[in-house]
């Protein structure tokens, strides 16, 4: 349980700081992306901005706990287990998450990309760190 809380809050900080990075880049680099947010299907008043930042710590935690649970079935180089595991959770939780929301939400297939994009990121900066700090 210890390795979890460690390893979980390391890469609850380090999700934190790239979901900020990734936020700031967002805006300058792809600002016609940025302006899709303003549409109606997402909260207009912005109440919604701490779940925001409490994703990736909800997130890290779940990915420990996955990694503790199932580390031992992960083959191959120190990358490649971080890729095979980021790979997983795209797979098992975001694709079917983002196939829901983009058939029932008024969203672009370029607004899904870039979430799964993100999603895979997420979980290879999570998986390299659980990996290396719970191997």
């Amino acid at each position: 349980m210890k390795k979890i809380l460690i390893s979980g809050s390391v890469s609850a900080i380090a999700l934190v700081i790239f979901s900020m990075l990734a936020l700031y880049a967002t805006l300058l680099l792809f600002p016609n992306i940025a302006l899709e947010y303003y549409d109606p299907a997402f909260r207009e008043n912005g109440g919604g901005r701490i779940l925001y930042f409490l994703h990736p710590i909800i997130l890290s935690f779940a990915l420990a706990w996955f990694w503790e649970r199932f580390k031992s079935i992960f083959k191959g180089s120190f990358t490649l287990r971080g890729i095979e595991f980021a790979l997983v959770y795209l797979l098992v939780a975001t694709l079917p998450s983002l196939w829901i929301v983009y058939s029932a939400m008024s969203i672009s297939l370029i607004i899904v990309i870039t979430w799964m994009a993100y999603g895979f990121i997420q979980a290879l900066i999570a998986g390299l760190i659980l990996e290396k700090m719970n191997p």
